[in-house]
C-alpha cells in the first residue's frame, strides 16, 4: 500500500474524519469513471461512487493493508455496482430525479483538441461510437475485465483482488475478450488499448472555470426564536428582489439566512459545505451550455441522502431546492451561477 494511503487511512482508524477527503479526492473520478463503465448510466454511477465510499468509510478497520488500498476500495465499487445493476431494473429511480440526459463518451474521453477540424471531430465520433458498441457486445464478465485492464490499468492480481477470481480466470477471460473485440473493431483495437492514458484524464474541461453560490435559509411562517444561529448580516440585494417570488414558490412568509458560500472552481470540482443539523451540502457543477450552468446538488445527514437532484442555475435566474424541516421550518437552499465569470468582470 502506498505510504501516503496507509497514512491517511491510519488517522481514519484513529477516528479524524478529515482524513479521509483526501482519499475520497484522490480517487473519485477514477471510482466514478469504473462504476459508469460498468453501467454506462451517469446518474447510477454517482450513486454508485457515493454509496462505495460510505462503505469504504465504514469497512477501514477491516482494511488489513495486504493489498493496495485502491484495490480494496474498487472491489467494493464493482460489488455495489452489480448489486444496482440487479436491482435497478426492478425498481424506480432513487429520490425521482430528473434523468440528465447521457452524453456517453465524450464525457468520459478527453476532448478533442481545440485545432480539430470537423471531419476529425466526426471521425473521432464515430471511432469512439464503434468501441461503444464493440463493448455492448461482451458479456458483464467481459466487459469489467476490459474495463479493470485496459481502462483502470489495473495488474492481473489487482484485477483478480478487485473480482475476487483466480489470476487464471482474469488471463483467460482478458484474452476471449480481446479476442471478441478484435472480431468486432480490427484495426480499431488498437485505439481501444491506448484508451487508458485517454481516461486516466479527468472527465471535464479543466479550462471552464464557473463560479457559483449557495444561500441556506430557514423558512418559517413567523419570525424563528432569537437564539437560532444565524449568518453574519449583509446587505443582499439580490435575496431581497427573489423573496417574493421565494414565497410564492415554497408559501412560507418568513426567511432567515443561516449560511452562505461562495466558489470559483473548474467544472467537475466538489464543493463541500456545513449546513445547519449536522448536515453537509455538496454541489458539483457538471457542465455548461451558454449561460446556464449544470449542477449535480446533494444533502446529506451521515449516511442518508436527504436530497438528490440535478438543477440548473444562470445569473439571475437561481436555483430553489426544498430541504428537510429544521428548527421551527424547513431549509430552503437557493443555488446561483455564473458560467462566464471573467467575461462579467471585463464588463
Amino acid at each position: 500500500m502506498k505510504s501516503d494511503d496507509a497514512a491517511l487511512i491510519e488517522r481514519c482508524r484513529a477516528g479524524d474524519i478529515a482524513a479521509f477527503e483526501p482519499l475520497v479526492e484522490k480517487y473519485r473520478q477514477r471510482v466514478w469513471r469504473l462504476a459508469y463503465n460498468v453501467l454506462r448510466d451517469r446518474e447510477e454511477a454517482w450513486d454508485v461512487a457515493q454509496e462505495a465510499f460510505v462503505r469504504a468509510w465504514q469497512a477501514l478497520p477491516s482494511f488489513r493493508g495486504q493489498s493496495a488500498f485502491y484495490t480494496w476500495l474498487f472491489r467494493i465499487v464493482m460489488n455495489v455496482a452489480a448489486d444496482r445493476a440487479r436491482s435497478r431494473a426492478a425498481r424506480g429511480r432513487a429520490f425521482g430525479t430528473e434523468r440528465v440526459p447521457e452524453e456517453d463518451w465524450d464525457r468520459v474521453l478527453v476532448d478533442q483538441p481545440a485545432e480539430a477540424t470537423p471531419d476529425a471531430a466526426a471521425a473521432g465520433a464515430e471511432k469512439r461510437a464503434r468501441i461503444e458498441r464493440a463493448l455492448a457486445t461482451l458479456s458483464d464478465d467481459h466487459r469489467r475485465i476490459v474495463v479493470l485492464s485496459d481502462i483502470e490499468g489495473l495488474s492481473y492480481k489487482e484485477i483478480a483482488d478487485v473480482l475476487e477470481i483466480p489470476m487464471g480466470t482474469v488471463m483467460s477471460r482478458l484474452h476471449n475478450a480481446r479476442k471478441r473485440l478484435k472480431a468486432a473493431l480490427g484495426p480499431l483495437l488498437v485505439l481501444l488499448l491506448a484508451l487508458v492514458a485517454l481516461l486516466a484524464a479527468p472527465a471535464v474541461d479543466a479550462q471552464q472555470v464557473v463560479r457559483f453560490g449557495a444561500r441556506v435559509l430557514l423558512a418559517t411562517d413567523k419570525p424563528p426564536a432569537s437564539t437560532l444561529r444565524i449568518a453574519p448580516p449583509a446587505p443582499d440585494e439580490r435575496l431581497q428582489a427573489f423573496l417574493p417570488r421565494l414565497r410564492q414558490l415554497t408559501g412560507y412568509q418568513e426567511y432567515t439566512s443561516l449560511e452562505r458560500y461562495r466558489a470559483e472552481v473548474p467544472i467537475g470540482s466538489m464543493q463541500q459545505w456545513p449546513v445547519p443539523g449536522d448536515r453537509v451540502l455538496e454541489v458539483l457543477p457538471d457542465r455548461v451550455s451558454g449561460d446556464t450552468v449544470y449542477m449535480r446538488v446533494r444533502l446529506q445527514r451521515g449516511a442518508v441522502n436527504e436530497v438528490t437532484t440535478n438543477i440548473q442555475a444562470a445569473r439571475g435566474s437561481p436555483a430553489v431546492i426544498g430541504g428537510p424541516r429544521y428548527a421551527e421550518g424547513v431549509l430552503v437552499i437557493i443555488v446561483w451561477a455564473n458560467a462566464n465569470p471573467q467575461a462579467s468582470e471585463r464588463r
